[in-house]
This record gives C-alpha cells, structure tokens and sequence, in this order.
C-alpha cells in the first residue's frame, strides 16, 4: 500500500502500516460502518444506537488508553477550552431542565458528538497521512451509498417522492432521507478539495475529480434542497481558496456534467426543476414542509424567550413544542417506499441545529458551541491563507466543517450519520487548534522505507509521528 505526500511516497509493509495506524482503526469503523443498511421497514431506526455510534464508543476508549500511555496530541489551553466548553452548557441545561433524568439521554448523545468524538479525533490524529486515510474514509462512504441511490431511482425502489419511489436515500431508508444526501455531500466536499489540492499528485487529484464529478448525480437524486446548498456554498469556498484557474476548471466540468446528466440524458429533468424553483419560493408559496419548519422555528424561539437563559432543558422541544407553536403545523411527515409501508412520523425538531441549542439551551449553551465552531473556522482559516501545514487537507477540513454550519441552517442532529458531526467537527479542531507535539514514536514501530525526494522544510511527511523519520514534524 502506497501513502501520496506531497514531495514524498511511503511504502510500509501491511504489517508496519497497521502497527503505526491501529488507533485510526475505530475512526475508520465509525465512518465505514454507516454502509449497514437499516432493518427494513424500520423508520424508527435512525433514532437508536447503531454499528456507527459503537465505533464512536470504541474510538473514545482508545483515545483514552493511548492519552494515558501519553501518545497522543498533547493541547494548548486554547484547544482544550473550546473542545471542553461545551460539556459545562450541557450540564447547565440538563441540571436546569424540568426533568433532568428525561434531559439525561440528549446530555450523553449531544456529549457524544459535540465533546467526546471530536476531542478523540484531534488526540489520535498524529499527522497529514493520517488525516488523508481519514479524509478518503468519506469518499468510500459517499460513492458507495451514492451508486446505492442511484440505482433505487433507476429502479424506482427508493422513497416516495412527488407519487413515485424515486427519491435516493441509499442504506438510510425513508425515515432518515437526509441521510444519504449528507454522506454523499460529504464525500464530494473532500473529493473536490483533494482533486484541487495543489500539493498532492496529479494522478491522486485526477481521481479525487473523477469521484467528485461521480457523486454530483446521487446529490441531485436525493431532491435534498439543505443538502444542494450547503454543498454548492462549501465547494465554491473551497475552490475559491484553491485558487480562480482550478476553480474554473471545476466549475466548466459540473456545468457539463450537468448538462449532459439532466438536459441531455434528462436525469429527473423535472422533479429537479420542480425542486430548484421550490428554493425561490420558500416566502411567497412555501409548501408545507417549509411552512412546518418555520412554525416551528417560531416555537423555538418562543421556548428561548421563556427561559433566555438555560432554554427549556436537553430534550425538551418536543414536550414544549404543541404550547408555543401555531395552528399551521402538520401532525407530521409523511414516509414510505425503500422497503417501508406508509408512515407519518412526527415533527419532534425545528430543523435548524442553532435554534435547537437556543431554545433547549440558551445562550449559555450556544455560546459554549457556537461560539467553539466560530473559533475554529476563523483559526482554520487563517491557518490556510497562512500557508502552513498540508493544504490539502486545510482544504477539506474547513470545506466540510462550512458544509456543515451551512447545513445547520435547516437541519439539525439526528439518525445515524449524526455521529459524523463528531468527526468533521474534530478534523476541523484537528486543522485550526494549536499543538504542543505529539508524544514520541510508538516502541518497535519502524518509519517504514521512504522513497522520493525530501520533503521540503514544514512539509508533513505523511510518515507520522507512530515512528516517523528523524527531522520530519510532527505537528499536522
């Protein structure tokens, strides 16, 4: 197996490269295993803990175990108070609200995601390679739930969209729709940044281009409009910041994918126009998905209002949500088709993660997360236009974490990819937050023979700090 670097290939054996890299095995797990597909006709799956969610476990457990044998990242008080803040507003809300033992299940998954899953990830991730082999974890994801997609609309075996079951929501099922669309989102989102990346080998951005370009037609078949803009608003900063000439190239190469695939080959030509015109109206015609979500982002914050504070307690919007919202709310959404019989399932979120935390937990709690997701873009970002560290992966760290604050903007957590916030949130940490080094080499890990050209001062060498070359940093 073969590591591209910039300036530097690294062969290791199987044997050494597992013996370096096994902390990674769980974070790999946490990602890959999102390929198990749901029990069929089970809506309520994406609700329980599944294979992902385990691995997440796992991957705490190690982190632990390893930041004991001190061979881990070792951060600046900065890092740990913004991966740390958000456990007090947590424990602030769950302590103030009306039932805590009701509140005590949102403490632990909101604990999971937005404390526990990132903090491992910026602890074990020790270099660039590492990141990279993490970073690829998401493209395997997207393409194969995005050629599941696309052939349950070529099929019509997918969820029920406008009469037909034509909607491509992959392995995720009708009652997490969003699920596919997100995953695929993700992988173009790294795929594009790599294919961009001016420092990785022409043959691995030839690739990386290629599965962007693949993963544009399971993004339009989702018909996920949260999904469409966050991912076009994520790509151009990312092309923006590769630089204009690659961002033209890219941009000609969609627009003609795009119009061979829904003008030529007419690709769901009009449920996607249809979808794309929906965007315009959501204030003059909204339809009654959008008149649902801002009834109940009005009665988030009508929550927020009553206890500016501390909000309603984790878990609380559903019990509070009938007593401040309007008449114009739907009893629920209606699901069916991809192996499940009709279902309305109920409306239990606003769909828009900052209004969750403002109004189950106040500005105490927003302040402690939002504020923690602000100061990592602005360090991610100025860390990039810097120049220092492995651009390409300053790329897609700051391209999916802005992916994912966009998307916050008309989702929020919930089903089985939630657990993936953890880890964009901590390949984002992991890019913008100071180190003080990583420990020392792991005992008996060799560097592994090294071929090519030395890399160049400041230039990570992929090898990693489990054994890496002498003179080579360690910092990401």
């Amino acid at each position: 197996m073969s590591l591209a670097v910039p300036g530097r290939w690294i062969r290791p054996d199987g044997p050494d490269l597992l013996r370096r890299h096994w902390p990674l095995l769980p974070l790999a797990a946490t990602v890959l295993f999102l390929l198990a597909p749901l029990p069929a006709g089970d809506a309520t799956a994406s609700g329980k803990v599944g294979p992902a969610d385990a691995a997440s476990l796992l991957l705490v457990f190690v982190c632990a175990v390893q930041a004991l044998r001190g061979r881990v990242r070792a951060l600046t008080p900065l890092g740990v108070l913004v991966l740390g803040a958000p456990a007090v507003g947590l424990a602030v809300a769950t302590m103030t609200a009306g039932d805590p033992y009701a509140a005590l299940p949102g403490f632990v998954r909101y604990l999971q995601v937005f404390v526990l899953v990132p903090a491992a990830v910026v602890l074990l991730v020790r270099d660039a390679a590492e990141f990279r082999l993490a970073a690829g974890c998401f493209v395997v994801l997207a393409l194969v739930q995005g050629a599941v997609g696309v052939v349950q609309y070529a099929t019509h075996t997918g969820a029920s969209y406008q009469g037909e079951d034509v909607r491509a929501v992959g392995t995720f099922g009708p009652g997490d729709v969003m699920g596919m669309a997100t995953v695929v989102a993700y992988g173009l989102i790294v795929a594009t940044a790599a294919g961009l990346a001016p420092g990785l080998p022409r043959r691995i951005r030839r690739i990386a281009g290629g599965c962007a370009l693949a993963l544009v037609l399971p993004l339009v078949l989702s018909f996920s409009r949260g999904a469409w803009i966050a991912t076009f608003g994520a790509a151009v900063l990312v092309m923006a910041l590769a630089g204009i000439r690659r961002a033209l190239k890219v941009v000609a190469a969609l627009g003609a994918a795009g119009v061979v695939l829904v003008g030529g080959l007419g690709v769901g030509s009009e449920m996607v126009a249809e979808r794309l015109t929906s965007i315009t109206q959501v204030s003059s015609a909204p339809d009654q998905s959008v008149t649902d979500r801002y009834t109940m982002w009005a009665a988030a914050e009508s929550m927020w209002r009553e206890r500016p504070a501390v909000g309603v307690g984790l878990k609380g919007f559903p019990a509070n949500r009938d007593g401040h919202a309007s008449l114009g709310l739907s009893s629920g959404s209606d699901t069916a088709g991809a192996g499940q019989a009709y279902l309305r399932q109920p409306l239990l979120s606003p769909h828009n993660m900052y209004l969750l935390i403002l109004s189950e937990q106040g500005l105490i709690g927003l302040v402690a997360l939002v504020g923690g997701w602000a100061a990592l873009l602005v360090a991610g970002m100025r860390r990039l236009a810097s120049g220092g560290g492995a651009r390409d992966c300053g790329l897609i760290a700051i391209g999916l974490f802005v992916w994912q604050l966009t998307d916050f903007l008309y989702a929020d957590i919930g089903g089985p990819s939630t657990v993936l916030t953890g880890v964009i949130i901590g390949l984002a940490a992991w890019w913008g937050l100071p180190s003080r080094g990583a420990a020392g080499p792991l005992r008996g890990a060799a560097a592994g023979p090294l071929r090519g050209a030395a890399a160049g001062p400041g230039v990570d060498s992929g090898a990693g700090s489990r054994g890496r070359a002498p003179g080579v940093a360690a910092r990401p």
